[in-house]
Protein backbone atom coordinates (compact mmCIF):
# COMPACT_ATOMS: atom_id res chain seq x y z
CA UNK A 1 0.00 0.00 0.00
CA UNK A 2 1.20 3.48 -0.76
CA UNK A 3 -0.10 6.66 0.85
CA UNK A 4 1.11 10.24 0.82
CA UNK A 5 2.32 12.35 3.70
CA UNK A 6 2.01 16.11 3.38
CA UNK A 7 4.86 18.07 4.91
CA UNK A 8 4.27 21.75 5.62
CA UNK A 9 7.22 24.16 5.25
CA UNK A 10 6.39 25.72 8.62
CA UNK A 11 4.24 24.91 11.62
CA UNK A 12 1.20 26.84 12.67
CA UNK A 13 -2.27 28.12 12.14
CA UNK A 14 -1.88 28.77 8.41
CA UNK A 15 -2.00 24.98 7.87
CA UNK A 16 -5.37 24.46 9.56
CA UNK A 17 -7.57 24.36 6.45
CA UNK A 18 -5.19 22.02 4.61
CA UNK A 19 -4.85 19.74 7.65
CA UNK A 20 -8.62 19.45 8.01
CA UNK A 21 -9.02 18.79 4.28
CA UNK A 22 -6.41 16.00 4.47
CA UNK A 23 -8.07 14.52 7.57
CA UNK A 24 -11.52 14.63 5.97
CA UNK A 25 -10.29 13.01 2.77
CA UNK A 26 -8.59 10.16 4.66
CA UNK A 27 -11.64 9.65 6.88
CA UNK A 28 -13.79 9.29 3.76
CA UNK A 29 -11.29 6.92 2.11
CA UNK A 30 -11.07 4.66 5.17
CA UNK A 31 -14.62 4.91 6.49
CA UNK A 32 -13.39 6.27 9.80
CA UNK A 33 -16.26 7.97 11.61
CA UNK A 34 -14.45 9.65 14.53
CA UNK A 35 -11.95 12.50 14.42
CA UNK A 36 -10.33 13.71 17.63
CA UNK A 37 -9.33 17.39 17.47
CA UNK A 38 -7.24 19.55 19.79
CA UNK A 39 -8.53 23.10 20.27
CA UNK A 40 -7.43 25.63 22.87
CA UNK A 41 -9.76 28.57 22.16
CA UNK A 42 -12.39 26.93 19.97
CA UNK A 43 -11.12 28.31 16.65
CA UNK A 44 -9.80 24.99 15.38
CA UNK A 45 -12.90 23.24 16.72
CA UNK A 46 -15.16 25.63 14.83
CA UNK A 47 -13.11 25.14 11.64
CA UNK A 48 -13.30 21.36 12.07
CA UNK A 49 -17.05 21.55 12.60
CA UNK A 50 -17.38 23.40 9.31
CA UNK A 51 -14.97 21.10 7.47
CA UNK A 52 -16.85 17.96 8.51
CA UNK A 53 -20.34 19.45 8.20
CA UNK A 54 -22.59 17.21 6.13
CA UNK A 55 -20.50 14.08 6.71
CA UNK A 56 -21.10 11.12 9.01
CA UNK A 57 -17.90 11.93 10.90
CA UNK A 58 -18.32 12.89 14.53
CA UNK A 59 -15.76 15.09 16.23
CA UNK A 60 -14.39 14.72 19.73
CA UNK A 61 -12.83 18.08 20.58
CA UNK A 62 -10.31 18.12 23.43
CA UNK A 63 -9.44 21.58 24.84
CA UNK A 64 -6.84 22.40 27.50
CA UNK A 65 -7.92 21.05 30.85
CA UNK A 66 -10.00 23.38 32.98
CA UNK A 67 -7.96 25.48 35.36
CA UNK A 68 -4.81 25.27 33.27
CA UNK A 69 -5.02 29.04 32.76
CA UNK A 70 -6.37 31.88 34.89
CA UNK A 71 -9.56 31.93 32.84
CA UNK A 72 -11.30 29.56 30.47
CA UNK A 73 -9.92 30.12 26.98
CA UNK A 74 -12.34 27.90 25.04
CA UNK A 75 -15.27 29.77 23.49
CA UNK A 76 -18.35 28.21 25.08
CA UNK A 77 -20.51 29.24 22.11
CA UNK A 78 -18.50 26.76 20.04
CA UNK A 79 -19.51 23.99 22.46
CA UNK A 80 -23.19 24.65 21.71
CA UNK A 81 -22.57 24.85 17.96
CA UNK A 82 -20.71 21.54 17.93
CA UNK A 83 -23.09 19.68 20.22
CA UNK A 84 -26.05 20.75 18.08
CA UNK A 85 -24.33 18.93 15.20
CA UNK A 86 -23.77 15.79 17.26
CA UNK A 87 -20.12 16.41 18.15
CA UNK A 88 -18.60 16.30 21.65
CA UNK A 89 -16.30 18.64 23.56
CA UNK A 90 -14.43 16.85 26.34
CA UNK A 91 -12.21 18.40 29.01
CA UNK A 92 -9.77 16.13 30.79
CA UNK A 93 -6.43 16.09 32.57
CA UNK A 94 -3.55 16.80 30.22
CA UNK A 95 -1.60 13.62 30.85
CA UNK A 96 1.83 14.81 29.81
CA UNK A 97 1.56 17.76 32.22
CA UNK A 98 1.72 15.30 35.13
CA UNK A 99 5.47 14.83 34.78
CA UNK A 100 7.27 15.23 38.07
CA UNK A 101 4.20 14.60 40.21
CA UNK A 102 4.71 11.87 42.77
CA UNK A 103 8.30 11.44 41.57
CA UNK A 104 7.16 10.15 38.17
CA UNK A 105 9.19 11.63 35.31
CA UNK A 106 7.78 9.23 32.69
CA UNK A 107 5.11 11.63 31.31
CA UNK A 108 7.71 14.34 30.74
CA UNK A 109 10.12 11.89 29.11
CA UNK A 110 7.39 10.58 26.80
CA UNK A 111 6.29 14.11 25.89
CA UNK A 112 9.85 15.13 25.09
CA UNK A 113 10.38 12.01 22.98
CA UNK A 114 7.20 12.68 21.00
CA UNK A 115 8.26 16.30 20.40
CA UNK A 116 11.17 14.96 18.35
CA UNK A 117 8.46 14.32 15.72
CA UNK A 118 6.96 17.77 16.38
CA UNK A 119 4.74 19.38 18.99
CA UNK A 120 1.62 18.38 17.05
CA UNK A 121 2.58 14.70 17.29
CA UNK A 122 2.88 15.00 21.07
CA UNK A 123 -0.55 16.62 21.25
CA UNK A 124 -2.08 13.98 18.94
CA UNK A 125 -1.08 11.16 21.27
CA UNK A 126 -2.02 13.09 24.40
CA UNK A 127 -5.55 13.98 23.26
CA UNK A 128 -6.12 10.47 21.90
CA UNK A 129 -5.32 9.02 25.33
CA UNK A 130 -7.47 11.66 27.05
CA UNK A 131 -10.44 10.94 24.77
CA UNK A 132 -10.13 7.18 25.31
CA UNK A 133 -9.74 7.60 29.09
CA UNK A 134 -13.01 9.55 29.11
CA UNK A 135 -14.91 7.03 27.01
CA UNK A 136 -15.20 9.39 24.05
CA UNK A 137 -13.51 6.82 21.81
CA UNK A 138 -13.33 3.07 22.30
CA UNK A 139 -10.11 1.19 22.93
CA UNK A 140 -9.15 -0.44 19.65
CA UNK A 141 -11.09 2.02 17.50
CA UNK A 142 -9.35 3.48 14.48
CA UNK A 143 -9.63 7.26 14.47
CA UNK A 144 -8.03 10.29 12.92
CA UNK A 145 -6.39 12.72 15.32
CA UNK A 146 -5.74 16.38 14.49
CA UNK A 147 -3.53 18.73 16.51
CA UNK A 148 -1.09 21.55 16.05
CA UNK A 149 1.89 23.55 17.10
CA UNK A 150 0.79 26.55 19.13
CA UNK A 151 -2.38 27.71 17.36
CA UNK A 152 -4.36 25.97 14.65
CA UNK A 153 -3.80 22.50 13.23
CA UNK A 154 -0.77 21.26 11.33
CA UNK A 155 -0.55 17.58 12.25
CA UNK A 156 -2.88 14.65 11.58
CA UNK A 157 -2.50 10.92 12.08
CA UNK A 158 -4.57 7.79 11.64
CA UNK A 159 -4.32 5.78 14.86
CA UNK A 160 -5.77 3.00 16.95
CA UNK A 161 -7.02 4.38 20.26
CA UNK A 162 -6.31 3.12 23.73
CA UNK A 163 -6.41 4.37 27.29
CA UNK A 164 -3.47 5.80 29.21
CA UNK A 165 -3.17 2.70 31.38
CA UNK A 166 -2.79 0.65 28.17
CA UNK A 167 -0.66 3.09 26.21
CA UNK A 168 1.24 0.21 24.61
CA UNK A 169 -1.89 -0.61 22.59
CA UNK A 170 -1.91 2.76 20.81
CA UNK A 171 -0.76 2.50 17.21
CA UNK A 172 0.03 5.35 14.85
CA UNK A 173 -0.72 3.72 11.50
CA UNK A 174 -0.29 6.73 9.25
CA UNK A 175 1.11 10.22 9.50
CA UNK A 176 -1.20 12.20 7.24
CA UNK A 177 0.54 15.55 7.59
CA UNK A 178 2.98 17.44 9.78
CA UNK A 179 5.33 20.40 9.61
CA UNK A 180 8.94 19.79 8.56
CA UNK A 181 10.07 22.10 11.34
CA UNK A 182 8.44 22.64 14.69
Amino acid sequence: METAITYFDASGEENTAATLTIAKKRAQETGIKTVVVASTTGGTARAAGEAFNGTEVRLVVVPHQRGSRDQERFDMEVVSELEQRGHRVYWSTMLFHLGGLYGNEAPTALANMLRTFGQGMKVCLEILLMAADGGMVDRGAKVIVVAGTGRGADTAVLATASTSNRIGEVRIHEILCKPLLG
